[in-house]
């Protein structure tokens, strides 16, 4: 199974800019589908974005324009650059592994493999 460790979360302005990293070991993540989750204070863990094997990506409504999902299969690591930051985008980013492809891929239980989450707050 693939072990993932997020990094690069931390404290930004609204507006502002900052990338979020989930390296991979154990297994090479350009075998997996990969994808970011969310989870706000008080609320449920909801998907933000996600790539395929093959560099398909898909978002989350409220961050399309603004988020870009990438992979590094050299660095066997998966970025999100997020950008234009808003207050509401504060919670715990988590990246998630599956090597089962699905169209969307944006349910919690389509994915086997957690990494621990890196905070994410946004002020205003």
């Amino acid at each position: 199974q693939v072990q993932l460790v997020e990094s690069g979360g931390g404290l930004v302005q609204a507006g502002g800019s900052l990338r979020v990293s989930c390296a991979a070991s154990g297994r090479t993540i350009s075998n997996y589908a990969i994808a970011w989750f969310r989870q706000a204070p008080g609320k449920e863990r909801e998907f933000v974005a996600r790539i395929n094997r093959s560099g398909g990506t898909y978002y989350r409504d409220s961050v399309k324009d603004r988020f870009t999902i990438s992979r590094d299969n050299a660095e066997n690591t998966v970025y999100l650059q997020m950008n234009s930051l808003k207050p509401e985008d504060t919670a715990v980013y988590y990246c998630a592994a599956t090597s089962t492809y699905y169209t969307l891929g944006t349910s919690q239980s389509q994915y086997d493999s957690w990494g621990q989450g890196t905070q994410v707050t946004v002020s205003s």
